[in-house]
């Protein structure tokens, strides 16, 4: 990057959990006035890197350079100091505050603190950068994508001029990402110095100005991204091609799996997440969830599985002789021995079916101990089961007996995944499946759901990633505000209109 001049220059850093060695003498400079797409697959140490240039973590070994100076930054507060900040996937808001106090919250301002001086500060960064925020607006009425705005903005007043994205789009619409974009490379011009974490090659392609690469926690190149191709930088990131293409066989025979009717739910706080609700997911095929987070997504899986509470509906699951069997009133393992299994992938990856301080076999153990004939745990069929999801889908691990909660969170999601597919269920809940994970991983997953289609499940695939459903399902429904938005066939819809039908703009569909 000849006339370019280094903002950051990160020598020989080394970090080490245990015998896990997450980042190993990297060399990385990013410059000022860039966009720098930093890539890597999971476990390969991206975001312990960030994370130490932020001051989350400390490094065993090497040298940090700002601007040319060498610094030493053990904490959040140390990074500030030189300009540095970092926007984590999962927001650090108050949300009974208003935008313009969460920014300001932790500061030490001279005097009384005025609101309306901090507001008017606020807007005048906005306008200079492109961003929409009203200030006086509390976090609980915004969208994921104002809350985004405001952890920006929460950097931007605070005088950083190093900016750290992990997963910046992860639960954008194609809308809100075209929004955030804009305003990174606005900022970018502006002089700003960003980086952003990510998984999704068209991101990069088109945001970035420079890519760098990590390989099991070391540097493995990195090059303008004009001159790179998304086979290219895959095949850098993992080693070897990679296909990055989705199968989408026809579905064969496709017959009624699962029927939900006018299903209604609540959550615990009493505020309607589906609203009236219908649908049917058929053998053979694929049917993509989409829309924005918190949409009722998790409610409508966990409803079928039986760990939701529901106000009104029915949902009919089919047997092979097309009988119907009522779900609602069944408990979750009655539902899980009719062949109906949940692979959720929560926000903590930890939270639903894993337990961290157990072992890779021993949390395989957690779905089929009640099967034994005998008072005595069969070990031998979950060990072997947790040796095969390790190859298959080339979980990073020291060893099968290693605890899950000592794994990186893509590799503690490969476990997850992997073993609800491997219980050749009839019907298979899914989401976030790929969520956090690294591309050739994500295609991996892609592959397996493919097999289970082909071999007559009936798949509900929840996704994050518009492209990734447009090129999987075989037809999507569209969330809005939990009502249906519409149902779209997922080779003909375009990711646009999907995008729209997410915020109610573009109207009902019906693809059925």
């Amino acid at each position: 990057m000849e006339n370019k001049v280094a903002a950051v220059k990160m020598r020989n850093i080394t970090k080490t959990f245990g015998n896990i060695t997450a980042n190993d003498k990297v060399w990385l400079d990013i410059y000022k006035g860039e966009i720098l797409a930093l890539l890597g697959e999971n476990g390969s140490g991206k975001t312990t890197l960030m994370n130490m240039l932020s001051g989350i973590y400390f490094p065993d070994e090497g040298q940090i350079f700002i601007n040319g100076r060498e610094v030493v930054i053990r904490s959040p507060k140390d990074a500030f100091d030189n300009g540095i900040g970092m926007i984590h996937q999962h927001f650090k808001l108050v949300d009974v505050l208003s935008a313009a106090e969460n920014i300001v919250l932790g500061l030490r301002e001279k005097g009384k603190l005025d609101l309306n001086a901090v507001s008017k500060r606020i807007t005048e960064l906005c306008e200079k950068y492109g961003f929409d925020l009203d200030p006086k607006q509390k976090i609980y009425d915004m969208s994921v994508s104002q809350k985004q705005t405001v952890e920006i903005v929460k950097l931007l007043y605070r005088g950083a001029d190093i900016l750290i994205l992990d997963e910046p789009t992860a639960v954008l619409t194609p809308q809100e990402t075209d929004k955030l974009f804009a305003v990174l490379r606005n900022m970018r011009d502006a002089g700003k110095t960003i980086v952003i974490i990510t998984h999704k090659l068209n991101e990069v392609e088109e945001l970035s100005d420079r890519v760098a690469i990590l390989r099991r926690g070391r540097f493995v190149g990195d090059m303008k991204t004009s001159e790179s191709n998304a086979a290219e930088l895959t095949n850098m990131l993992v080693g070897h091609p990679v296909t990055l293409s989705i199968e989408r066989p026809e579905p064969k025979d496709p017959k009624k799996k699962i029927e939900v009717k006018h299903l209604s739910v609540r959550n615990i706080d009493g505020i309607l997440k589906l609203d009236d609700v219908s649908f049917e997911a058929r053998s053979g095929e694929i049917l993509g969830i989409a829309g924005i987070s918190g949409c009722g997504q998790k409610e409508l899986l966990e409803a079928i599985a039986g760990l939701q509470t529901v106000e009104s509906g029915s949902i009919t699951y089919y047997d092979e002789n097309g009988n119907p069997e009522e779900l609602i009133g069944k408990d979750p393992l009655e539902i899980m021995e009719l062949g109906v299994s949940l692979s959720f992938v929560p926000e903590d990856r930890l939270g639903m079916g894993l337990v961290g301080n157990m072992d890779i076999s021993e949390n395989m153990m957690l779905r089929s101990f009640r099967h034994g004939k005998s008072p005595f745990l069969n070990r031998k069929n979950p060990y072997a089961l947790a040796g095969k999801i390790i190859k298959d889908l080339d979980v990073n691990t020291p060893g099968i007996n290693t605890q899950v909660r000592k794994l990186s969170g893509g590799n503690v999601q490969k476990v997850l995944v992997g073993r609800e597919i491997a219980l050749a269920p009839k019907v298979l809940l899914t989401a976030y499946a790929v969520r956090g994970l690294d591309i050739n991983s994500s295609y991996t997953i892609y592959d397996l759901i493919n097999k289970q289609k082909e071999k007559g499940v009936a798949v509900i695939y929840v996704g994050e990633d518009l492209d990734v459903l447009l090129e999987l399902s075989d037809r999507i429904l569209v969330l809005c505000g939990g009502k249906v938005s519409g149902i779209v066939d997922g080779r003909s819809a375009q990711k646009r209109e999907v995008g729209l039908m997410m915020t109610r703009v573009g109207g009902a569909k019906d693809g059925e």
